[in-house]
């Protein structure tokens, strides 16, 4: 075992080393970089109503007008005086020590500005994984045992329906009916905590933290809770129809025990194996159009601004922390799925 998880662990250099790279030459190739970006904020400030009519006279104005020792300085500032293979190589040493600079635009470490949007990811990929799973395990095992009833067909169709509709479309329907003020005014529209937080005690904080958060965690959970249903259920029909259950039933032993004892260790190997790789997914990405529908302002605001303007620092160094924890998130369910069922074993792989 220790052989596969220092093969893996050597694995994990080569897969970030090419995802990085990749990514690296494909955003730095692509148009309206920041220097661009910020030549036009400087040319939009100080165009006079004439130059405007310049400008519209020849889409390429603020390149003929603006002072080349100004387009100078800026490549300066952003690094791109350099040629795109030195700021490859530069960007790969600072990676190495975990150096990921600072954001162009506010001023602040690239760490220091994940670990200041961490709070409303957390909350919601922590309670919307929990969620999903404290619901979808139970809600799976029943519909398994009562598999082709009445009640598991109308569950099923609620639940494909149910999953079918987009999370920020029903994001919209909650916040209409419990926080619009229309139907029911409940829940907060927006912020993770309230204004007067700080003078709260301590389960008021704990109980406006939950209020603030229900509506965005419920949205988020909702599609992964269908998936997990199906893939609890379909996990226990398969080992209901196994040899050592039809074995356990003809000497007798109660339905429950079997379904508790034998089948639930093996039909849950799946699920529970792939619970990091899932947690870290619903803690990273969580959903643009959720944070933004409810003003929350984390990792995936984030990132999607960072794109927006070009912020290379911030796009960079995300991808590169959040590829490495996935990669770490796939070793250890590998782990998890050994340590659950110890015939399994990858020491010939």
């Amino acid at each position: 075992m220790l052989n596969y998880i220092l093969k893996r662990l050597f694995l994990v250099i080569p897969t970030l080393f090419l995802i990085i790279t990749i990514n690296f030459f494909i955003i730095q190739m692509a148009p309206g970089g920041p220097v661009e970006r910020m030549l036009a904020k400087i040319e939009h400030v100080e165009t006079s109503f004439e130059a405007y009519q310049m400008k519209s006279r020849a889409g390429q104005y603020y390149k003929d007008e603006m002072d080349s020792q100004m387009i100078e300085k800026l490549k300066t500032l952003y690094g791109f005086d350099k040629p795109i293979y030195e700021r490859y190589l530069l960007m790969l040493k600072n990676y190495l020590c975990f150096n990921f600079g600072e954001s162009y635009y506010r001023q602040i470490g690239v760490l220091e500005l994940i670990k200041e949007k961490l709070p409303v990811s957390i909350s919601l990929g922590l309670f919307s994984t929990l969620l999903i799973y404290l619901l979808g395990i139970p809600l799976g095992i029943y519909k398994a045992k009562n598999d082709g009833t009445r009640l598991d067909l109308v569950s099923s169709l609620i639940i494909v329906i149910a999953n079918a509709i987009p999370a920020f479309l029903f994001g919209i329907v909650l916040i209409v009916l419990f926080a619009g003020g229309n139907y029911w005014d409940i829940f907060p529209l927006r912020g993770l905590i309230s204004d007067d937080f700080e003078s709260l005690s301590f389960w008021n904080k704990v109980k406006d933290y939950l209020w603030h958060i229900a509506l965005p965690v419920f949205c988020i959970s909702f599609s992964g809770l269908a998936t997990l249903v199906f893939l609890v259920k379909n996990s226990f029909l398969d080992e209901m129809h196994k040899a050592y259950v039809l074995y356990a039933k003809i000497r007798g032993v109660n339905e429950d025990r079997i379904l508790y004892s034998h089948i639930f260790r093996n039909a849950m190997l799946l699920v529970i194996s792939s619970f990091p790789s899932v947690f870290l997914g619903m803690f990273f990405s969580g959903s643009l159009l959720i944070e933004v529908i409810f003003s929350l302002d984390g990792l995936g605001l984030l990132g999607y601004d960072s794109l927006l303007t070009r912020d290379y620092p911030v796009v960079f160094g995300s991808l590169y922390i959040f590829t490495l924890l996935g990669l770490l998130a796939t070793l250890i369910s590998d782990l998890i799925y050994v340590w659950i069922d110890p015939r399994i074993h990858f020491e010939k792989n």
